[in-house]
């Protein structure tokens, strides 16, 4: 029977995906698990494996489409399509975006200004749309269509001769945009750059947002690494401060809930599940991979999914799932310097802690009145204070602290 694909949900909030790049062609033929296509949201670029064998039978939806969650996206069949039902079925879906197009147009001008006799002046807005976001003037492009109109392959050819002479802003190419020296280059933000920029005034807007800051000694989970190092290297873990500290969230969540919650109009949502979500910093915003079940995981598994989110997060093959359920952010910028960040809490999330660098410092050591050299770390929790108090938000930390301190832990725990 034929397979339905559609635009799948990746994460709670969001609503619509675009299809970046289609792998295969009407006619191709893959394999389950191959690669299908490319999609953008808010929350991660990603890759789409194909959830069965067969031949693509038909494309409903172009690559630059922004479409609703649970659109259409592709259909694939077990036998392979007839080439000149393909060509219809081109035909038929090419005839149906330009009647859709038109229609919006209709509607969008109707009761206006009278339209301009220029065809070239009349888009679809599927064409607006791209030529606004790269930044381009649509009566220097050639339209191919009736009339002089611009078709979207019209515009992306145009975009694709630019390259490499005047990139269109905004191009995802990874080049350098070419810019005459002493002159200002604007762009579009990119999709996901556009929808964290939301998600970051919407999360400010709706929790007053309070961060406290907690000084934690990593020396005796610095010297447990050293000693097991042989250990890990043999089961294939890469062992770094991360797998302690998350380790240390989980069980603290479990003990004050209230960090493992949600305020949700005027009701609290306690989450029976322990899902830490993990900030990934990638060349064109964050994603954040979801750890399901950390209270329930060992150092050495903690290690291993945070290891392998963080690979599939920078190699687009995360899967829906991987993206949805967080209950509570780790974010981790020490690895670039950062002692202290106060970072954006993550809705609808109360909670968020920022894992500062582990540096050596000078300090008192623990229970003597001796100045030792410690390996140290700022941790800094921004919580809501709608639903969390200081004090709570202090115990919280401080359990999390006795937990690294007194490193209550092996591999296998």
């Amino acid at each position: 029977m034929p397979v339905e694909i559609k635009m799948p949900q990746m994460g709670e909030s969001i609503t619509e995906g675009t299809v970046i790049k289609w792998f295969v062609a009407p006619g191709d033929r893959i394999e389950r698990d191959a690669p299908l296509l490319e999609i953008s949201t808010d929350k991660v670029d990603t890759e789409i494996p194909s959830p069965a064998s067969g031949y693509i039978a038909e494309v409903l939806v172009e690559e630059g489409e922004t479409v609703p969650v649970d659109t259409l996206l592709c259909i694939l069949s077990e036998e392979k399509p007839d080439p000149a039902a393909l060509k219809n079925s081109a035909e038929v879906a090419a005839d149906a975006r330009d009647k859709a197009d038109s229609s919006a147009e209709a509607a969008e001008t109707a009761g206006g200004a009278a339209a301009e006799n220029d065809d070239k002046a009349w888009l679809s807005p599927a064409v607006r749309k791209l030529v606004r976001d790269h930044g381009l003037d649509a009566s220097e492009i050639q339209g191919t269509g009736e009339g002089g109109r611009l078709s979207r392959k019209d515009v992306l050819n145009y975009i694709e001769s630019r390259k490499g002479t005047r990139p269109a802003a905004g191009s995802d190419s990874g080049s350098e945009p070419v810019s005459p020296p002493g002159v200002d280059r604007i762009e579009p933000m990119s999709l996901m750059r556009r929808k964290i920029a939301e998600h970051m005034v919407h999360s400010k807007s709706t929790s007053p947002h309070v961060s406290t800051v907690h000084e934690v000694d990593f020396t005796d989970v610095d010297e447990f690494r050293k000693k097991h190092r042989a250990e890990w290297q043999e089961r294939g873990v890469k062992l770094t401060y991360l797998p302690f500290l998350t380790q240390a969230v989980a069980r603290a969540l479990k003990t004050y809930p209230d960090l493992n919650a949600s305020l949700v109009d005027d009701k609290i949502h306690y989450k029976a599940e322990v899902n830490i979500g993990l900030a990934v910093a990638l060349d064109n915003g964050l994603v954040v991979p979801v750890l399901h079940q950390a209270d329930k995981l060992s150092i050495a598994e903690i290690a291993a999914g945070v290891s392998d989110l963080a690979d599939r997060a920078r190699n687009k093959t995360l899967k829906p799932g991987e993206v949805q359920g967080g209950t509570f952010t780790i974010t981790n910028p020490g690895g670039w310097g950062t002692l202290i960040g106060t970072p954006i809490i993550n809705q609808p999330q109360s909670g968020i802690l920022c894992f500062g660098a582990v540096q050596k410092r000078v300090v008192v050591v623990p229970g003597t009145d001796s100045i030792g050299v410690r390996n140290m770390s700022y941790l800094t929790l921004t919580f809501d204070h709608r639903l969390i108090d200081g004090a709570v938000a202090d115990q919280f930390m401080e359990n999390i602290r006795k937990t690294i301190e007194t490193v209550d832990c092996t591999l296998d725990k």
